[in-house]
C-alpha cells in the first residue's frame, strides 16, 4: 500500500492525539499538551492512506550529525502494508548525506526490514 507522507503540520494534530488514544497507555505521554510542540520542533511526517491517519515518524536532527528516529508508529488497521518502512525511508531520503539511527523498543521489527543494530541505548537515572 502507497502511503502520501507529508511534513507535519497543526492540522495533523487531531488525526495522530487519535491514533495515540488507540494505543492505551504506552502511548498517553504523547497526548501531553507539551507533545504538539516537540512535533513541532522536530522532523516529523505523517502517513495518510485510504484518507486517514496511517502513522507517523518524529526524528531529531543533531546538528548535520546524526539524524534520529525517536518515535514511529502504524495505525493496526495499516500494519503489515509497508508503511513504517516508507515513513523510515522518507526520513533517510530527507537526509541523503546524514546517518540515521532509530531509537527501539521493538528491535525484532526493525531486524525484520533489515536494518542493522549499532550499540544500545540506556536510561539515566
Amino acid at each position: 500500500m502507497k502511503a502520501e507522507i507529508k511534513a507535519y503540520s497543526d492540522v495533523d494534530y487531531e488525526p495522530l492525539k487519535e491514533l495515540f488514544r488507540s494505543e492505551g497507555d504506552e502511548w498517553k505521554d504523547y497526548l501531553k499538551p507539551g507533545y504538539q510542540q516537540a512535533l513541532a520542533g522536530s522532523s516529523t511526517y505523517v502517513a495518510y492512506c485510504q484518507g486517514a491517519c496511517g502513522g507517523y515518524v518524529r526524528a531529531i536532527l543533531d546538528h548535520g550529525i546524526y539524524v534520529w528516529v525517536i518515535d514511529l508508529l502504524v495505525a493496526p488497521r495499516f500494519r503489515g502494508h509497508g508503511i513504517g518502512r516508507q515513513l523510515l525511508e522518507h526520513v533517510h531520503l530527507s537526509f541523503p548525506e546524514t546517518d540515521v539511527y532509530v531509537l527501539s523498543d521493538v528491535d525484532t521489527y526493525y531486524e525484520k526490514l533489515g536494518y542493522v543494530r549499532e550499540g544500545s541505548v540506556y536510561k539515566v537515572g
